[in-house]
């Protein structure tokens, strides 16, 4: 039994030395509980600062010339563009043009027939022959009651019958115009049944959508012509971009990913802005480019204009995990006895670059007359940051 107690005060012993000599041995600081940072702060000890070249400075306002490059496409002018339709509809009698025809304007496309057509000349010339009539008797008694021979009532009544039928008239010869005939040379002995549907512009024929025997109502689109003598790009920037483009800036573009390129001057920029935050900006394209057509997909470079927009060195900026970001300072502050200074991440959009310098956007309420940002050093920060803290352990 005494064998067994001393061998429990032995053991007991030996722990106490073990315990005591640990303790001994460790420092209180490492004893404290390891500090979590947040995750957009990176630390770093005063000998690292120095080893990592670190220089903060300010956010600058410089005037910067780029590149933006956008997309878009071939297109023209609403009056160079003209879908063709017959008011009227009826039966197609022939069929003058096919695909790809250049043709000119006032050039017959095609004949349409219809029973209205001879109806609508059979009542102008009915209703021009009772207007003649009406306007001598109303010349008659008109001066007739000047010569108190005719009373006023039955001169009112004549002269509503004259205007009636004149305008009956005027509303027939539009009804004719509308479907290509021309009341002044309309006669008894020149009515037909057939209407030559014409070209309202000189251009090439992109589409005929009828054939002949068909039967078309007025909302049918039958031939669509394209005049490319002076085409156009409509391209499509995104908002932030609004105040880098202006009128007579020039374009290079580029078509079906060839080498060649074409040069085009800004002439209209969008007023309105998009769902998608989008806006537009049309062009004119200098020269006659035979290989660009409309509804071509484009690739262009616009030649920014010098603006005054908020800029860092471009080596300040650095990507992480598909993101822009700058370093700004935190704080300086000390642990054991060691000084540390901590950066803050913040993530920014980029611009144009022009000469080492890339315009930022920055997040709402930033002050940069205010924050300290990292313009040398920025991608040992980042390092890091990547290396989950190995420089500021």
């Amino acid at each position: 039994m005494l064998h067994q107690k001393i061998k429990s005060i032995f053991i007991l012993s030996i722990l106490a030395i073990a315990l005591f000599s640990c303790n001994k041995g460790k420092n209180p600081a490492e004893e404290k509980e390891a500090e979590v940072l947040p995750e957009d702060i990176v630390e770093l000890r005063g000998d690292q600062l120095k080893l990592a070249k670190i220089e903060t400075g300010a956010i600058g306002l410089r005037s910067l010339n780029g590149i933006l490059k956008v997309s878009g496409m071939v297109t023209v002018a609403p009056q160079n563009l003209a879908t063709v339709c017959m008011p009227m509809g009826g039966f197609v009698k022939s069929i003058a043009i096919m695909p790809g025809n250049l043709v000119n304007k006032g050039q017959t496309l095609a004949m349409l027939e219809n029973q209205e057509f001879v109806d609508i000349q059979q009542n102008y010339l009915e209703v021009r022959n009772k207007l003649e009539f009406a306007e001598a008797d109303f010349k008659r008694h008109t001066d007739l009651y000047k010569d108190d021979v005719y009373s006023q009532k039955n001169l009112q009544q004549v002269t509503a019958d004259y205007k009636n039928l004149k305008a009956q008239t005027r509303a027939l010869e539009q009804k004719l115009a509308l479907i290509g005939i021309n009341p002044a040379t309309l006669t008894e002995d020149n009515i037909t049944r057939s209407v030559a549907i014409t070209s309202p512009i000189t251009g090439f024929v992109k589409a005929v959508n009828t054939n002949i025997g068909k039967f078309v109502a007025p909302t049918d689109v039958l031939f669509e012509i394209v005049n490319s003598d002076q085409l156009l790009l409509e391209l499509t920037l995104f908002e932030k971009d609004a105040d880098k483009v202006s009128n007579g800036q020039k374009i290079r573009f580029f078509i079906n990913n060839e080498t060649e390129q074409h040069e085009a001057v800004i002439y209209q920029t969008g007023r309105t802005i998009n769902a998608d935050r989008t806006y537009k900006v049309y062009a004119k394209i200098n020269e006659i480019c035979k290989n660009v057509i409309p509804g071509m997909y484009v690739n262009a470079l616009i030649e920014s204009t010098g603006i005054q927009v908020t800029a860092l060195p471009s080596e300040a900026i650095v990507n992480f995990e598909d993101k822009d970001y700058i370093f700004v300072f935190a704080l300086n502050k000390e642990e054991g006895g060691k000084p540390f200074t901590e950066y803050r991440m913040v993530e920014v959009q980029k611009g144009v670059t022009d000469g080492g310098f890339t315009e930022i956007t920055l997040p709402e309420g930033f002050d940069i007359n205010k924050e300290r940002v990292v313009i040398k050093g920025a991608y040992n920060l980042l390092s890091a940051k990547k290396n989950a803290g190995g420089m500021s352990c």
